[in-house]
C-alpha cells in the first residue's frame, strides 16, 4: 500500500517538475492538489484530486467509496504523457484489483472486466495480467476458463522478444501444464467406474497436453516442485518410472539448478515408495544432509545407518543425530534423544568408543551443556516429559564426562523430593 501512495504521489506530481530549473521543495500532498502549474491541465487536477481520496478511502477501508473514486480515475489512463502511461497502467491495475478484492459486493463479472481493460491499455503488463487472471479464475473454479487465458496469454507475442518476457512466457506455459495435470487429475477420479474408449481418449489427451508443458520445465533452471510433482505423479500413473525417477534425478542432482532440498526429498519419497535397496535410500538422504542437517528425515536417516551394521555407518549415524541437535528445534524430541542413546549403546561394543564419542563432542563442549544440560532443563523435563529425562540422564555424563552438570543434580533432588512426598 505505502509502495502504490508512493507511486501516485511521483506520478502526480511529475508534471510540476521543469527540467530547466531547480526543484522546488514538494509541500504535503494534501495542499499540493490546489497549486496549478503550467503544464497541469483539468486532466492532471482532477486525477490528482481522486488519487488522494482513492488513498484516504482505502486507508479507512470505505472500499465503496474508493470504488466510486476509481471509476474517475480511471480517466488517467487516457493522459498523453507517454513517459509516465506504463507505470500509471500498472498501479491502477493493482488499486483496481485490491479494490475489488475488498469490496463487499464485488462480482467475478467485475474482476473480468478490469483485467480485460487493462490488458488492452498496453502491452507491457498483458502477461502477468494474463497469469494473474488466470489464478482468479482457478480459485473461483473456474478451470477451463483459466486454461484459456493461458492459452491466449502463450499465443501472444509483440515486438521484439524481451528476456523477461521470454521467462513470463515459459511461467505461463508451466501453469497451462499444471491446469491440465488439474483436468487430468479430475477426469481420472471422475471416470474410474467408465473405461470406454472415448473417456480414456480423453484422459489421455490430458496427459499428453501436461506432460507436454511439464516437461519443459527441467529447460529451465528454478525452483519447479508443483509441477515436478504433477509430472511424476502421471508418470506414476501410467508406470512409467524410468522416466520419472529421471526427472526426479534431474531436479536433485543438475547442477544448474539451485539447491533445493525439497528435490532430495521428493526422490527419496519415491524410491520408498518402490521398495529400493536401504543403500539407495542412504546416499539420497546423505545429500540432503549436506543441506539441512536439521531436516527431520535425518532421524530416518540415521536409522538406517544403525541398521546397516558397519563401523563407519555407526560413526555416520552418531554424526547426523548429533547434528540433529545441534539445532534447538529437536532438543526436546523423545524419538531423537532414543535413537542417540540406541547409537551410543552400539558403539559401546567397540573398544575405542570413548574416543569416537569426545571426538564427535570436541567442537561442542563449551556449548552444547547450555544447549541442552542445564537446570533450567532438568526442571522442565522432569514435569514436562519424565522419559526423556531418564534418556537424558544416562547420556549426561557420556557426552560430556569432564564436566559437573546441573542437569544431572536437579533430577536426582527431584526424584528425592518426589519420592518423599
Amino acid at each position: 500500500m505505502d509502495d502504490l501512495e508512493q507511486e501516485l504521489h511521483r506520478s502526480d506530481s511529475s508534471d510540476d517538475e521543469s527540467p530547466t530549473r531547480e526543484k522546488e521543495p514538494k509541500l504535503p500532498l494534501v495542499k499540493s492538489i490546489f497549486v496549478e502549474t503550467s503544464k497541469e491541465n483539468g486532466l492532471h487536477k482532477s486525477t490528482k484530486i481522486c488519487s488522494e481520496k482513492i488513498r484516504e478511502a482505502m486507508l479507512h477501508h470505505r472500499w465503496q467509496e474508493a470504488a466510486e473514486y476509481m471509476a474517475c480515475y480511471m480517466q488517467i489512463l487516457q493522459d498523453p504523457s507517454k513517459d509516465k502511461v506504463p507505470r500509471i497502467r500498472e498501479y491502477v491495475w493493482r488499486i483496481a484489483t485490491e479494490i475489488l478484492h475488498h469490496h463487499p459486493n464485488s462480482k467475478m463479472e467485475d474482476y473480468n472486466t478490469i483485467y480485460e481493460q487493462m490488458k488492452n491499455f498496453g502491452v507491457r503488463n498483458y502477461l502477468m495480467i494474463s497469469l494473474e487472471h488466470s489464478f482468479y479464475l482457478l480459485l473461483n473454479g473456474q478451470i477451463e476458463d483459466a486454461k484459456r487465458q493461458l492459452s491466449v496469454a502463450e499465443s501472444w507475442r509483440y515486438g521484439k522478444e524481451s528476456a523477461a518476457q521470454y521467462n513470463t512466457a515459459k511461467l505461463i506455459q508451466a501453469y497451462r501444464g499444471l491446469l491440465d495435470y488439474i483436468l487430468w487429475c479430475n477426469r481420472k477420479h471422475s471416470d474410474t467406474d467408465n473405461s470406454d474408449a472415448s473417456s480414456i481418449q480423453d484422459i489421455s489427451s490430458y496427459f499428453r497436453q501436461a506432460s507436454v508443458n511439464l516437461k519443459q520445465i527441467l529447460k529451465q533452471p528454478g525452483i519447479w516442485d508443483t509441477f515436478i510433482l504433477s509430472y511424476v505423479d502421471m508418470l506414476e500413473f501410467y508406470e512409467d518410472h524410468e522416466e520419472a525417477l529421471k526427472v526426479l534425478k534431474d531436479y536433485a542432482y543438475d547442477n544448474t539448478f539451485p539447491p533445493n532440498p525439497n528435490a532430495h526429498v521428493y526422490l527419496y519419497q519415491y524410491l520408498k515408495r518402490h521398495d529400493t535397496p536401504e543403500k539407495k535410500l542412504i546416499n539420497v538422504l546423505k545429500g540432503l544432509q549436506v543441506l539441512v542437517p536439521s531436516h527431520e528425515l535425518m532421524l530416518e536417516y540415521s536409522s538406517l545407518l544403525l541398521l546397516s551394521g558397519q563401523s563407519a555407518d555407526l560413526q555416520s549415524a552418531l554424526d547426523v543425530i548429533l547434528g540433529m541437535l545441534d539445532f534447538r528445534c529437536w532438543s526436546c524430541s523423545l524419538d531423537v534423544w532414543k535413537c542417540l542413546q540406541s547409537i551410543i549403546q552400539k558403539l559401546q561394543c567397540q573398544n575405542d568408543w570413548k574416543e569416537t564419542v569426545s571426538l564427535k563432542m570436541a567442537s561442542r563442549a563449551d556449548w552444547w551443556p547450555a544447549l541442552h544440560f542445564t537446570s533450567f532443563h532438568a526442571q522442565k523435563d522432569f514435569e514436562e516429559n519424565p522419559e526423556l529425562m531418564e534418556v537424558k540422564m544416562l547420556l549426561v555424563t557420556i557426552l560430556s564426562p569432564d564436566k559437573m552438570l546441573n542437569y544431572t543434580k536437579v533430577c536426582s533432588r527431584e526424584h528425592k523430593r518426589r519420592r518423599r512426598t
